[in-house]
């Protein structure tokens, strides 16, 4: 995917002379093309998060469409003040594009890791969020939103579904429907619950926004399961459960959310290492969707 975010910045500097991309120090090698081009629109400004982020208000503020990117917890953690006051108080138009979400970088520890970003920009009123699942689905939300005039999070991930599932008004796709409980499969998580839950009656929805939320195709489908939903999310467990709860408001509910859990990840190793200790392996998957099923 960040293959692709150089592929689509670089086309959009060239068309949109608004857009103007700023970098934490990471990516620099990637846009080389686009300093050698665009040298007054591409800048480095370096290991300055906050001031990074401030600078792309101002760029907002004068008419430009700002592009931030770093590693995810230098953005989202290390700048969330200026994002929140700097971008959602004003109501500004920017966007924060990511790499090194919850344990993407699983060899450097804590200070590299970030599964609470989504969980943190969600309480900033206004914030469009995307967790794409395929290089394909990113380059479209990057087209479709970069200028919609709201601060605008897009969570790239170090791994990808095997096909890209793309929505253009937002909403969920349906994948499987099936008379037992319903899964909601978020971004790049999409091809382990299929693996996962294989020859089962599960209903399986897709969708790489989660905010705004389709919670009308959700309410639809868990309608018709009894209220039975899970939500395999790649990020912090529980993080979509607010917006879950209350479009399902009324309902008898029974939800299970299965994510990164909410402690430190303490071990060092590889991904699929961290999957397993995160619970997040089909066979993990399929067996808390087997003990929703006796709910």
């Amino acid at each position: 995917m960040r293959r692709q975010f150089v592929i689509t910045l670089e086309q959009l500097l060239n068309e949109d002379p608004r857009v103007v991309l700023l970098l934490g120090d990471i990516g620099v090698f990637g846009f080389r093309n686009s300093f050698a081009k665009h040298p007054s629109r591409t800048i480095n400004i370096g290991i300055l998060e906050q001031a990074s982020v401030s600078v792309a208000a101002g760029l907002a503020k004068e008419g430009l469409i700002p592009f931030f990117h770093s590693i995810a917890p230098f953005v989202v953690e290390r700048a969330f003040e200026q994002i929140k006051v700097d971008f959602g108080y004003q109501a500004l138009g920017g966007n924060f594009v990511t790499v090194g979400g919850s344990y993407d970088y699983p060899a450097l520890g804590c200070t590299h890791h970030c599964p609470g970003d989504v969980s943190l920009l969600l309480t900033v009123p206004g914030m469009e969020i995307h967790v794409p699942g395929h290089p394909q689905e990113f380059d479209h939300h990057l087209r479709t939103s970069y200028a919609n005039g709201r601060p605008t999070y897009y969570r790239v991930s170090e791994r990808s579904n095997s096909a890209p599932h793309v929505s253009a008004d937002g909403k969920m796709i349906v994948m499987r429907e099936g008379t037992g409980p319903v899964v909601l499969a978020i971004g790049p998580l999409l091809d382990r619950v299929l693996q996962a839950l294989e020859g089962t009656d599960a209903t399986i929805l897709y969708t790489s926004t989660v905010s705004p939320l389709d919670t009308a195709t959700l309410k639809h489908h868990a309608k018709r399961a009894d209220g039975r939903v899970m939500c395999v999310e790649p990020y912090y467990e529980g993080t979509l459960a607010p917006l879950i709860g209350k479009a399902l408001q009324g309902m008898r509910v029974a939800l299970d959310c299965l994510g990164v859990p909410r402690r430190f990840l303490t071990a060092y190793g590889e991904l699929a290492d961290h999957d397993a200790d995160c619970g997040l392996t089909p066979p993990q998957i399929r067996a808390r969707f087997d003990q929703l099923c006796h709910v």
